[in-house]
């Protein structure tokens, strides 16, 4: 019958009270990851709704006017805070049968995504082209 040497009991909870921390701090890298990741999906969707609202403006002062507060909207909708949040619009070919695009950009801060509070933010940046119907009227 084999023993286990005495110096040895107790080595298996010591290495697990050492490699706890860093396996919660890897699952909370992780789910920052995963937060970046549906901040991106959710500033791609901003800007999709942004050049959406765009094209149905009829002027393109009210077409910038409608995507930026469409984009903040949306954002707010979904829970994205920015520390500053730019809405471009392209209205070069605003006309029947011509195309609107809408870039937004999001300046995400980092220490929101997880519990790891970590610094700086992260600028998130989408762009989406709409078209604009070929049968309306544009004034």
């Amino acid at each position: 019958m084999t023993q286990t040497p005495r110096r040895e009991a107790g080595s298996a909870a010591v290495e697990l009270t050492l490699l706890t921390p860093l396996l919660l701090m890897f699952l909370l890298f992780v789910v920052a990851l995963g937060r970046m990741a549906t901040a991106r999906a959710d500033v791609d969707g901003a800007a999709r709704d942004a050049a959406r609202a765009a094209s149905i403006a009829r002027d393109p002062a009210s077409a910038r006017q409608s995507s930026q507060e469409v984009a903040a909207a949306t954002l707010a909708e979904r829970g994205v805070t920015c520390r500053s949040l730019e809405v471009t619009v392209d209205t070069s070919a605003f006309r029947p049968g011509g195309w609107v695009a809408a870039d937004v950009t999001c300046s995400v801060d980092l220490a929101d995504l997880a519990l790891l509070r970590l610094p700086g933010a992260k600028a998130v940046h989408a762009r989406f082209v709409a078209p604009i119907d070929t049968l309306r009227s544009v004034s």
